[in-house]
């Protein structure tokens, strides 16, 4: 007599009891990393995005599994797992003093910061030391105001030395000035250099060339950019200028003295380690 077949008895595919123990051994992996860690959402952010670049499938949905990739390769990306595990979970020393290891790290980063900072400020300094001497040897250091910041060194030339009131056109009698300090910017900027233009707050008069202090400070910027690419060997691509008009005042604009020191033409020579421009 002849052997009956055996009745195929429906059910999921093969390949799900994989999947889920996959899953299974994630959900656990999860856990232990909870169990020895608290997490804030910043944490919480960086360990999904690390999850979601190593296996695909937090964004990519469906499509994570394409050829079966995942389900083949599943065994190897478990087996570099410790490497995930020892740079978030053991980089913690103290299982227990998570809280403590998390304020050294971020001490740590301040430490970081605050040396950087100190680095950039000896730089300008040094940089602000030799351009003093310059001034000095020049015998413009009247006429040229000298202070430094850990971004830049900045020159600052009032604006009554090198314009007439609401001009743009420098003095004849300022040529002597910027020709010097065109010399220096030459010897000592390496970087960028920034060229402002500030004013008081007095409103231009009608009728004339510009209609407001924005486009003087402007033109005023302009016109000392143009001079020192026409007469030093700066690279103009090295050269920022801007107009700033009324709204960065050093001074107040309720004195005559206040506002001619507001109405100056800034320099700005930025110091190799500057993070800005």
């Amino acid at each position: 007599m002849a052997k009956k077949a055996e009745e195929v008895k429906p059910g999921a595919p093969a390949w799900t009891a994989t999947f889920g123990d996959l899953m299974n051994l994630l959900l656990c992996f999860f856990v232990l990393l909870f169990s020895m860690s608290t997490m804030d959402a910043a944490k919480f952010e960086e360990v999904a995005a690390s999850f979601s670049s190593a296996f695909g499938f937090f964004s990519g949905g469906e499509m994570a599994i394409g050829e079966g990739a995942l389900i083949g390769d599943g065994i190897s990306q478990l087996s570099e797992l410790s490497s995930y595990v020892t740079s978030m979970g053991l980089a913690q020393t103290g299982e227990n003093a998570d809280t403590e290891e998390m304020e050294v790290g971020d001490m740590n980063q301040k430490e970081l910061m605050e040396a950087a900072e100190e680095e950039q400020l000896e730089a300008s300094e040094k940089l602000a030391e030799k351009i003093e001497e310059a001034l000095n040897e020049e015998e413009i250091e009247d006429e040229v105001n000298l202070n430094y910041t850990s971004q830049f060194v900045q020159l600052t030339i009032q604006g009554s030395i090198l314009f007439d009131s609401a001009k743009t056109d420098i003095k004849d009698d300022a040529i002597p000035v910027i020709d010097k300090v065109g010399q220096i910017l030459e010897t000592y900027a390496g970087g960028t250099i920034a060229i402002e233009g500030h004013t008081d707050n007095v409103p231009m008069s009608s009728g004339g060339k510009y209609a407001n202090n924005d486009e003087l400070s402007s033109g005023r910027a302009l016109s000392v950019f143009y001079y020192l690419c026409e007469n030093t060997n700066l690279d103009p691509a090295h050269i920022v200028h801007t107009g700033r008009g009324e709204y960065d005042p050093i001074a107040d604009n309720s004195t005559d003295e206040g506002r001619a020191r507001n109405r100056r033409v800034e320099i700005k020579i930025y110091n190799p380690l500057s993070s800005s421009y």
